[in-house]
């Protein structure tokens, strides 16, 4: 019958006691290092923790930043939120809607919470001053979600959405550079001037 062999593999002096991955004893298949980029390699090798694990880690490059792709995640998921909020908005009434959002919301991060705690991956913290900040970002979301539906409902274009959220992100730039202490570059300051001039322009 043929039998499977968990393995890991030793870099040096650090050794990952996590299994690598799984290999057909019948085979005679060992997991061997990659001399140049001391990756193990194995043609016959299933990898079960990629789920636990970053699915970018190996996409980062000396030419991306870590958290690039986290953003385009953010920003490709933000953009379908406004759409279907757009979509939502004749169709039921801005508060009970607001609600179903951030109920669905709250049920999404609660998944998440439960498969890091059954991937063994929890590593969540707090505080008295994270949680506080945290209901006032909740009480943002909330009153803007809300104000979206809004928005929509009086007629509003969804054309108007990048421009309200430059606009969110000039805010975010002044209070970076006021209570945050991050250099106020040209390149910044133009933006959230043409952020503003860019909400001007829609008053009509």
């Amino acid at each position: 019958m043929t039998e499977l062999a968990i393995r890991h593999i030793e870099y040096d002096t650090v050794v990952d006691f996590v299994p690598l991955c799984v290999v057909w004893q019948k085979n005679k298949l060992p997991v061997r290092v990659h001399k140049l980029f001391d990756k193990p390699r194995t043609s016959d090798a299933v990898y079960f923790n990629f789920l636990a694990s970053d699915p970018f880690h190996e996409l980062n490059s000396c030419f991306v930043a870590a958290w690039f792709w986290y953003a385009v995640v953010a920003a490709i998921l933000y953009g379908a939120h406004q759409i279907f909020t757009k979509l939502a908005a004749d169709r039921i009434g801005e508060g009970l809607g607001g609600f179903v959002v951030e109920a669905t919301a709250a049920l999404s991060i609660l998944l998440y919470l439960a498969f890091l705690w059954l991937a063994s991956r929890w590593n969540q913290q707090s505080s008295a001053q994270g949680i506080f900040y945290s209901v006032l970002t909740g009480v943002c979301v909330g009153a803007g979600t809300i104000a979206f539906f809004l928005l929509f409902q009086k007629g509003g274009p969804l054309s108007a959405v990048p421009i309200i959220l430059a606009v969110g992100a000039a805010i975010m730039a002044i209070a970076g550079i006021l209570f945050f202490h991050e250099s106020p570059s040209w390149q910044r300051l133009l933006g959230i001037a043409f952020a503003i001039v860019g909400l001007f322009l829609l008053r009509r």
